[in-house]
């Protein structure tokens, strides 16, 4: 089979366009402001998400698509000669709808019992998706006092969306479209 120079060059431009950096395309999600903090008895996460409502994603929300952002936490004990144990293992999932004929935003945070939160300013909906605050992580009753532990902490934003029969062929690839880095803070409790 012979390939022209204009099939090679469609090849080389389609492989490069898969390949360019995602910061070309805007600003990309980051989480700032990552305290720990407990109470008496629990371990709290305290975050704030910036950079998460691109135009696609503001235009999908108006229009009345939901749109979910997750965010993932793991708290692991670090032992020095042996495999780090994991303690607690979370995804929190905020969900935002808006309500065209009402002309107000639904918001949705699976750590507040996924009670609705509603509001008619786009702005308080947005900080609302965007915050964690007094979050449980764990009972400290579970930690050990003097021990090493490391929270590792990550946000996916807009879901992409697949032909179902793709979802279960193409299980390997993530299908979020931005997520931030992992953060990693290392304390002792």
């Amino acid at each position: 089979m012979v390939f022209s120079a204009k099939h090679i060059l469609l090849s080389l431009l389609a492989c490069f366009l898969m390949f360019v950096p995602r910061a070309a395309a805007g600003p990309t999600p980051t989480l700032t402001n990552i305290t720990v903090s407990n109470t008496h008895d629990d371990l709290l996460l305290h975050l704030q998400l910036e950079g998460s409502f691109s135009e696609k994603i503001k235009r999908q929300i108006l229009d009345g698509t939901p749109s979910s952002f997750a965010f993932i936490i793991r708290l692991e004990q670090v032992r020095d000669l042996w495999v780090d144990q994991k303690i607690a293992d979370l995804r929190v999932v905020h969900t935002i709808k808006y309500d065209n004929l009402k002309k107000e935003f639904t918001v949705r945070r699976s750590w507040k019992g996924n009670e609705a939160e509603t509001t008619a300013s786009f702005e308080e909906a947005q900080q609302w998706m965007n915050q964690i605050d007094s979050l449980t992580i764990v009972t400290l009753n579970r930690m050990q006092k003097g021990s090493q532990y490391e929270l590792l902490t990550k946000a996916e934003v807009s879901k992409r969306s697949l032909p179902l029969s793709l979802h279960h062929v193409l299980f390997f690839i993530s299908f979020w479209d931005e997520e931030t880095d992992w953060y990693i803070i290392n304390f002792t409790y």
